[in-house]
């Protein structure tokens, strides 16, 4: 299972929220690229990007915190928020980005994820944010009618490499994963899923670890390693075991 630290960027600074809401957002690094170089120091080979702003805007805000965290370090990236149209996964994409997340666009334009997918294999995720089991779009600032795992099964077919799936309930909270509702959704949406949403402590690296076989590849932390609550390396070192094992 692949660890994924993650750097949520607004206003040019790396905050957290809590439960999506921006006006609850904590400042932890006002230098996006040195947090990433920490992050890269501890031997993540993979960083999860969120431009916040662009979100909301429907448009890059923060690409020069981007283009500089993707000229800081060697990790893979995968970076979502605000990207809406061809032209912006393109530029992404020729610009270094490893793998873009596609969110409201999959809702709003799934013909889109699924050129995207076609043209570039492996290389897009679809960004799915759950709240009371239904998609949030437009940085979580709508709920939509559809189902979170109906929203994924629609690509099963597509050639996307994965789901990234947040409980949007238990972002940022600290107060553990909801693990029944995360395997389920992975069982029954037919595709890989990178988990996000309460990752708080070893036992959740080692609970959703342990799921491979269900589907979940991936976990995406981020107030917990910010506050200390979660070692990096024990982290990393709990995903590799389980890796081996399960």
């Amino acid at each position: 299972m692949i660890i994924y630290p993650a750097i949520d960027l607004k206003g040019g600074a790396c905050v957290r929220l809590l439960r999506g809401d921006m006006a609850s957002a904590t400042v932890f690094s006002n230098d996006p690229a040195g947090q990433a170089r920490r992050f890269a120091a501890f031997g993540f080979e993979w960083l999860h990007v969120v431009d916040l702003d662009g979100a909301f805007a429907g448009r890059s805000v923060n690409g020069a915190v981007v283009r500089a965290i993707r000229a800081a370090v060697p990790s893979r990236i995968q970076l979502g928020g605000g990207i809406r149209d061809r032209a912006a996964i393109d530029f992404w994409l020729d610009l270094g980005i490893d793998r873009i997340i596609l969110g409201t666009a999959a809702l709003r334009e799934p013909e889109l994820v699924r050129r995207a997918a076609a043209d570039h294999p492996g290389r897009i995720l679809v960004g799915i944010d759950a709240r009371d089991g239904h998609a949030a779009i437009e940085g979580w600032a709508q709920s939509s009618t559809i189902p979170a795992v109906d929203l994924a099964r629609r690509f099963v077919d597509a050639g996307v490499a994965a789901i990234a799936y947040t409980d949007i309930a238990r972002d940022g909270m600290l107060g553990g994963i909801n693990l029944s509702a995360v395997v389920n959704f992975a069982q029954e949406a037919g595709l890989p899923v990178i988990a996000s949403g309460g990752v708080t402590q070893p036992a959740d690296i080692a609970a959703l670890a342990a799921h491979a076989q269900d589907g979940i590849v991936g976990a995406i932390v981020g107030r917990a390693f910010y506050e200390g609550r979660l070692d990096p390396q024990e982290a990393l070192r709990l995903a590799a075991d389980c890796g081996a094992r399960c």
